[in-house]
């Protein structure tokens, strides 16, 4: 934690972490699998990591999207917004982290039209529902 204001911390992105799970309230979702796409907006104090050059001052962030793959990929959910939360809930578990914007992309939804995208986004503080 730090005593930064929120609106002061840096922002650290991971985008495009690629992960295959059996979400979906459809029957075939559940069997089959789809893709589903995260993006990662985190609010950090980077000024300790930058006068220190030590990986321990700031987000690991490559253990962090391998923790957000395996959460993405357990535990199949009816609802992205299920998923969205628990993907929130890993990165603030992180103490580094005082906030996260998360989207979720589901990119094959069974939708019986012509789209490009559904994506749900979250922000998330720590210490808030």
């Amino acid at each position: 934690m730090t005593d930064q204001p929120l609106d002061q911390l840096d922002q650290l992105a991971v985008s495009g972490i690629e992960c295959f799970a059996h979400h979906g309230v459809f029957a075939d979702e559940r069997r089959e699998g789809q893709r589903f796409v995260v993006d990662l907006v985190l609010g950090v104090a980077t000024r300790p990591a930058a006068a220190s050059d030590d990986l321990h001052d700031t987000v690991d962030y490559g253990s962090l999207t391998m923790a957000v793959k395996t959460a993405v990929e357990s535990d199949p959910v009816d609802l992205i917004e299920v998923v969205a939360q628990r993907i929130a809930d890993v990165c603030l578990l992180v103490g580094r982290v005082e906030w996260a914007r998360v989207t979720l992309h589901k990119p094959d939804a069974p939708i019986p039209a012509a789209f490009a995208d559904v994506a749900l986004t979250i922000e998330r503080k720590r210490g808030h529902a």
